[in-house]
């Protein structure tokens, strides 16, 4: 497996345009007692650093909480800051997710296109761009966001699996209780099936609140082993581009979608 792992100057991610912001579910505590509440909020930033976000219906296409086999609704209300909130949750590995509904902006530099798109990975598109006659200022971008985080509940037994996300990150081994001493393995999914030669974006925060950014590269089974601390915090990140044929003036013409899975290893 060939992996690249390089750290990202800080200039270089705040020169990034703000759709290369990043969204993730960042629980209050990834380790937490069966008679404790479970708390997470919705994200949005830089630097796995960023603004705590409301449960808006309208921009939720899907908000669940999952336990082995059981998944439901996440029972969450209007405004709810952070957005979800349960007790009584039973011992076990949890798993929220959450996929918005699509949103779009528009680029008016093509500068800024050819930052977003060196900086997540698919440089491909911008001579794609020029091939379809598209124009390089004033098109349209839509995204949309699959977000997903493993939380420890007691023992945190369980296996992290596929969870019919269009695009997710699937931990293949449990960060609370399997051995992680050669690294974390992790599979990168695009509409079930392995995404090859992915780009994985890795955000670290170690203990005293320093944040450090790596690349890494899925192989050819969309599988990638990822180095992690005990006593960090990460959140893993990729994206996936598609073309969209506007049938009308000003809709969108490329597609992005956005994975992110957020999770702990402890202190051993």
């Amino acid at each position: 497996m060939s992996v690249l792992s390089k750290i990202f100057a800080l200039t270089c991610i705040f020169a990034a345009p703000l759709q290369a912001h990043e969204f993730w579910i960042q629980p209050v505590d990834y380790t937490v007692s069966s008679d404790d509440a479970v708390e997470a909020s919705f994200r949005n930033g830089q630097l796995f650093n960023g603004s705590s976000l409301s449960w808006i219906p309208g921009r939720s296409a899907r908000f669940d909480v999952i336990r082995g086999d059981d998944v439901r609704p996440v029972p969450a209300r209007v405004g709810d800051n952070p957005a979800f909130g349960m007790v009584g949750i039973p011992d076990g590995l949890l798993t929220i997710v959450h996929e918005t509904t699509d949103q779009s902006l528009s680029y008016e530099e093509w500068s800024k296109w050819i930052t977003f798109a060196e900086h997540k990975d698919f440089t491909f598109v911008l001579d794609e761009h020029v091939g379809r006659g598209l124009p390089q200022e004033g098109f349209r971008e839509s995204y949309r966001r699959f977000a997903k985080t493993l939380i420890a509940v007691g023992d945190g037994a369980g296996d992290d699996a596929a969870r019919g996300l269009r695009v997710e990150f699937v931990a293949e081994a449990n960060p609370y209780t399997d051995d992680l001493g050669d690294g974390l393995p992790v599979r990168i999914l695009f509409e079930g099936a392995p995404k090859a030669d992915a780009q994985i974006e890795m955000f670290e925060r170690a203990p005293d609140g320093e944040v450090a950014v790596t690349l890494h590269r899925a192989d050819a089974e969309g599988r990638a082993t990822l180095p992690v601390k005990a006593g960090h915090e990460y959140l893993l990140d990729s994206v996936t581009i598609l073309p969209l044929e506007p049938e009308v003036a000003n809709d969108p013409v490329w597609y992005t979608l956005w994975a992110a899975l957020t999770f702990a290893v402890p202190e051993e």
